[in-house]
């Protein structure tokens, strides 16, 4: 294949450069080929990938296919390696073509990670520490960059395009891949010991409530009322902790929305994947370097008012907004959805009131907690289980005030009862007993669930 489409035009006139020398590697002992060789071959990338930028014509790359970019680039690879006369075989060669290619085109040593469907979480600790999250569990791999220029360069190729900026004076920036997956990073000075990047993957093909059944997070007679309470536009919060699956489970619950309704969701980092047509998704944006341009949360939830819809989906609620929040799910916006940072059902309400205070809004403790009890109806605590697995701990009703307290009742929960051979841990989904008030609503719906799905001697595994 002829060359002409990326490779830079050289002059007729130019004096041509002597060959590189021949690359060689440092002797090395038995025990130490193996690192001096990883080493000389990084090294020995960067050097391909100046050359590389060197030669061809950026302004083709995005006129071009993927198939073509990889067939000319991996040839004129394939010539800089042969002019530095670079001793590779042919496993080594394949993956400097591919190392270099995913420099130029994506970001570089995180691509096969991001690539292996297997990985849930990438954790970069400095430009030479790398851990991924696999099955639940935490695990160190070879991946490195060359150095911390290195790793910043990727920081910043993440953060620029979303939009977003990253430097000393502003060190720390949350961003999104373009697949959704969810982007942290923290640089100098605040990061001590080099930069730090945490990447949550997103599955290409997103986990859906039958998923989760299949994986043991949820039971299926849970997932039927939840879809009765979607259906009857009850408003749901769903809490947990960091890396709970929060987000996982508010994708998949939202897929139980009509597809003729229109849905407007908000977030700090666009992140959920709904299905259904009609979605209106708005995002943050992050002030500029003068410090102005600021967009929040708040203030997209009250332009989503504006917008005619029939649900509001807030990615998750952590300040102020979860005031906004409560006055849509009070005024005509039944359906709607968010989730909170939160350790179980009652400490969501807690928190849910601590941010109506973040409003700056003057409102009593008991005005606050009456909105929250007229807003919210369903409660979904989950969790991540010390052996890495996800489950619902609990599905909560809310069912008004008594005094200045919000009263909740548990319809299901998740039972912890000790541990296996293989220190999984052992449990049992149950029912209460308590059959929820929020039955007769789903009734006026045409919803009518079995009496027998809250049975308390009924097994939901």
């Amino acid at each position: 294949m002829a060359m002409w489409q990326l490779q830079k035009q050289k002059s007729s006139g130019a004096v041509s450069e002597p060959a590189p020398e021949p690359v060689e590697f440092a002797a090395a002992r038995h025990g130490e080929v193996r690192d001096d060789r990883q080493a000389d071959l990084l090294s020995f990338k960067v050097q391909v990938h100046r050359e590389l930028l060197d030669e061809i014509n950026l302004a083709q790359l995005e006129k071009l296919s993927r198939a073509q970019i990889d067939a000319e680039a991996g040839e004129l690879i394939a010539d800089i390696i042969k002019r530095h006369r670079m001793a590779l075989n042919a496993n080594e060669r394949r993956a400097m073509v591919s190392d270099v290619l995913d420099e130029l085109l994506g970001l570089g040593p995180l691509e096969p990670l991001l690539q292996d469907e297997t990985i849930t979480d990438i954790l970069v600790n400095g430009h030479d520490i790398v851990f991924i999250e696999r099955m639940g569990l935490l695990e160190r791999v070879e991946t490195r960059f060359k150095d911390e220029k290195h790793l910043f360069r990727i920081i910043q190729k993440i953060a620029s395009a979303v939009g977003r900026r990253i430097d000393e004076a502003s060190p720390f920036v949350d961003a999104r891949l373009a697949d959704g997956s969810r982007v942290n990073a923290v640089v100098p000075p605040l990061a001590i010991d080099g930069s730090l990047l945490s990447i949550r993957k997103f599955a290409r093909i997103p986990i859906d409530m039958a998923k989760l059944i299949a994986l043991g997070s949820i039971p299926a007679a849970v997932a039927e009322v939840l879809e009765g309470v979607v259906q009857a536009r009850r408003n749901i919060l769903i809490s947990g902790g960091t890396g709970s699956g929060k987000t996982t489970l508010l994708n998949a619950v939202s897929s139980f929305i009509d597809e003729r309704e229109r849905i407007v969701t908000i977030e700090d980092s666009a992140e959920l994947q709904l299905q259904q047509e009609h979605v209106a998704r708005l995002e943050t944006r992050p002030a500029n370097i003068e410090g102005r341009g600021e967009i929040s949360q708040r203030d997209l939830v009250k332009n989503a008012l504006r917008m005619r819809p029939d649900r509001i989906i807030v990615g998750e609620v952590r300040a102020g907004e979860a005031f906004d929040m409560l006055q849509a799910m009070n005024t005509g916006h039944d359906g709607s959805m968010t989730t909170v940072h939160a350790n179980s059902a009652r400490d969501a309400l807690s928190r849910i009131e601590q941010m109506i205070g973040m409003s700056g809004v003057d409102m009593p403790a008991r005005a606050a907690r009456a909105q929250i009890a007229s807003a919210i109806n369903v409660v979904v605590q989950i969790g991540r289980l010390s052996d890495g697995r996800r489950r619902l701990m609990s599905l909560s009703e809310i069912t008004g005030m008594e005094g200045e307290v919000v009263t909740m009742q548990d319809i299901f929960r998740f039972r912890m009862m000790g541990r296996d051979a293989d220190n999984n841990v052992l449990g049992q989904f149950e029912a209460t007993g308590i059959r929820p008030k929020f039955l007769d609503t789903l009734s006026a719906y045409g919803i009518d669930l079995p009496a027998d799905l809250f049975r308390p001697d009924r097994k939901l595994d």
